[in-house]
């Protein structure tokens, strides 16, 4: 029974670390189930496999190469010996003639293009790779808008939550005076009215609430808890950043590229050596005054330089150089765009960081004036109207700063998502 009871025990406890799992999440997590989730991750992995057995193919190519060829012909004339000696007679060959042979041939040097084409392979894997990457980052822009988008409306809903306690406050007195018919009822039925607007402003917050947290939790590939919480991150600005996006790792990829093929054209120009055996069965064999069936061989080794790349390896050249160039202009483009963008980011930090640091000045006036007007409508200074004025003048205030500090946040996400930081 004890056993038991610890079983059970252990299986609640697992239960419940579940539960606070999913019903918990930072925005790091929600970066690393939308990569695993999105369907690009997966091109990773194939392209590695193409990568592989294209490699593997060209390995193949120092293996002995074994061709096998017949051939059987018939031809109007033959070589003849027009002698006749006393005792001596030669046959001319046959007019049909009959021939299979086995071409054996082992590349033995190559002038390294079977390297020079692995390198290739390789890299080419290497760049469709970091084009994976490129695709998974920008992954993150949509997180950040359904992940902030989110912590907006918490607060939007904390919010609301400040103004019923307000709005109660003021019913609680105001029923007090009516009771004393100090006051008109129809005061209160205003601030009741302010209240049920209040609770459906939280319905429609909540509303949008889930439809965020199902879109956010269609892209990490799992459904989040309609009670989930979202950590709010902290995102420090950088006055100056290094750009490390995967992009800089594309272009580099891209320029090794270049270089191997640039290196193969200098291969396809090198002289190539190999060996070779050639055997054969038919009639005539090589000697061609033996005319009957016969076996035969020929072996040796074989050296060939192709001069007709020549022609062509000057242009081929060219072609990378300016292919290089190319990967450099894009290159110097993205960064001066970045640089653009984090500049733009930089001042709009800066001023929504002025912001903020005001909405706390004008926050504390306005409830300095909202609870001199909350004892003024208990002493029957002003009207629940009159009342009601200072609370939605504070919610204002409270709005404006909510919105300033998410947008702030947001900035600095953004920042730190442009440079390459998170």
């Amino acid at each position: 029974m004890q056993r038991m009871f610890f079983f059970i025990l252990l299986f609640i406890l697992s239960l419940t670390g579940v539960a606070q799992e999913n019903t918990r999440l930072s925005l790091q997590q929600a970066y690393d189930l939308a990569q695993k989730n999105y369907p690009v991750i997966r091109q990773k992995d194939l392209v590695r496999q193409t990568t592989a057995l294209t490699v593997e193919n060209l390995q193949k190519n120092f293996l002995p190469q074994v061709t096998i060829s017949g051939q059987a012909s018939y031809q109007s004339d033959v070589t003849s010996v027009p002698l006749t000696l006393p005792g001596l007679s030669i046959e001319p060959p046959s007019k049909d003639q009959y021939k299979l042979v086995a071409d054996v041939n082992q590349l033995i040097y190559d002038g390294g293009v079977t390297r020079e084409q692995k390198k290739i392979q390789l890299q080419a894997g290497e760049v469709e790779e970091q084009k994976t990457e490129v695709e998974l980052y920008k992954l993150k822009e949509r997180v950040n808008q359904l992940y902030l988008g989110v912590l907006y409306l918490d607060e939007q809903l904390k919010q609301a939550g400040l103004i019923k306690a307000d709005i109660s406050n003021g019913i609680k007195k105001v029923e007090a005076q009516v009771a004393n018919g100090v006051s008109f009822r129809s005061s209160l039925n205003m601030l009741k009215a302010e209240l049920l607007k209040t609770d459906q402003r939280v319905t429609e917050i909540q509303s949008s609430r889930k439809g965020f947290t199902d879109a956010l939790g269609l892209l990490l590939g799992q459904p989040l808890n309609a009670n989930v919480v979202l950590e709010k991150p902290v995102a420090e600005n950088r006055a100056t950043a290094e750009i490390s996006r995967p992009e800089i790792k594309l272009f580099s990829a891209q320029t090794s590229l270049i270089s191997a093929q640039e290196q193969l054209i200098n291969a396809k120009n090198q002289p190539k050596a190999s060996l070779f055996l050639q055997g054969g069965y038919g009639r005539p064999g090589l000697n061609m005054l033996k005319n009957e069936f016969d076996l035969y061989y020929i072996t040796g080794i074989r050296l060939s330089w192709s001069l007709g790349s020549l022609y062509t390896k000057k242009r081929e050249k060219e072609i990378a150089s300016v292919n290089r160039k190319m990967v450099a202009v894009q290159q110097e483009t993205f960064l001066l765009n970045t640089q653009t963008q984090l500049a733009q980011q930089a001042a709009e930090i800066t001023k929504l960081e002025k912001l903020v640091a005001t909405d706390e000045e004008i926050i504390g006036l306005r409830v300095s004036v909202k609870e001199a007007a909350q004892a003024q409508l208990e002493n029957g200074v002003i009207t629940a109207n009159d009342f009601l004025k200072e609370v939605n003048a504070e919610d204002q205030a409270r709005q404006a700063k909510i919105t300033h500090q998410l947008q702030l946040l947001q900035a600095r996400i953004n920042y730190n998502t442009l440079a390459g930081k998170q």
